[in-house]
């Protein structure tokens, strides 16, 4: 993996930082997850091959789940994994939104019961799709190659 540039936003806070490698977009994902509380929403963008499952991987193993269990859900569209290390989230949603043709296809797949649950941590690849679901409190990270 080459260098990448991340841009997180949450509401009205915005950072940018610059990510060297695969082993370090991990560690930010796993850094990401011990601040997660339960209920949050992560909306995933960037294009094909930015790091966005990369990231995913890192976030689900800060929640203790082996980050080689975790594959881009582009074909079964949504993988939902077992939390065991943390005390009050119970299930990391992952969501990959990029074969879908509407929001309805989403409400189709069961996205709602993520959406709302106190108990569980989303990340949704390719969010542009689902963005009307969305609530105004999701964070989005951008993941993009620097310009040269």
């Amino acid at each position: 993996m080459h260098e990448r540039m991340i841009e997180f936003k949450k509401g009205t806070e915005k950072k940018n930082y610059v990510i060297q490698s695969e082993a370090e977009m991990e560690h930010y994902g796993q850094s990401l997850a011990l601040s997660f509380h339960g209920g949050e929403i992560i909306a995933l963008e960037g294009n094909l091959g930015a790091g966005k499952t990369t990231l995913a991987k890192g976030i689900a193993k800060g929640f203790g789940i082996d980050p080689r269990q975790v594959t881009s859900p582009t074909f079964v569209l949504m993988n939902v994994y077992p939390v065991t290390q943390s005390p009050t989230i119970r299930q990391l949603c992952h969501i990959d939104t990029y074969r879908l043709n509407s929001p309805e296809d989403l409400i189709e797949i069961g996205i709602q019961e993520y959406l709302d649950n106190p108990h569980a941590v989303t990340i949704i690849e390719w969010p542009v799709l689902s963005s009307s679901l969305l609530p105004s409190d999701t964070i989005y990270i951008t993941i993009t190659f620097p310009e040269r």
